[in-house]
């Protein structure tokens, strides 16, 4: 498939597979014309990276972890070195400090808007009544 179809399939703009092709995240087959070829299994790698980077990793980290990808949702670790489980550990750490932070911004959000609402609604039921 051509890199607008890929684009279509996986919601990632053709920029920004032109961009993981240049970081060594995907690899497409060249045609005689020198269109990018990709196959099917390539829009579930686009996928996984656009999930990992949508997770906050970055894509030195990315690309250390997609040969270790087989299939969606599949990780396998056949030669795990020290220093990437030193990395992924890293990566583990400041995403649970991430989350945390993301959780604690949307909980104000929530009680910001509960107290908005509350008094909207009180404020409404004062003029009915008047």
């Amino acid at each position: 498939m051509r890199i607008g179809e890929l684009a279509e399939r996986t919601g990632v703009s053709r920029r920004l597979l032109r961009y993981y092709e240049e970081q060594r995240l995907i690899t497409p087959a060249r045609a005689l014309n020198s269109y990018r070829e990709y196959k099917e299994s390539h829009v579930d790698i686009v996928l996984q990276i656009k999930g990992l980077l949508d997770a906050g990793l970055p894509t030195r980290i990315i690309q250390q972890l997609l040969p270790c990808l087989d299939k969606p949702q599949t990780i396998y670790v056949p030669n795990v070195t020290p220093e990437m489980i030193a990395t992924l550990q890293r990566e583990q750490v400041r995403l649970a400090e991430r989350i945390e932070c993301l959780t604690r911004n949307r909980d104000a959000i929530a009680d910001y808007l509960d107290t908005v609402l509350s008094v909207r609604s009180a404020n409404t039921e004062s003029m009915a009544t008047s």
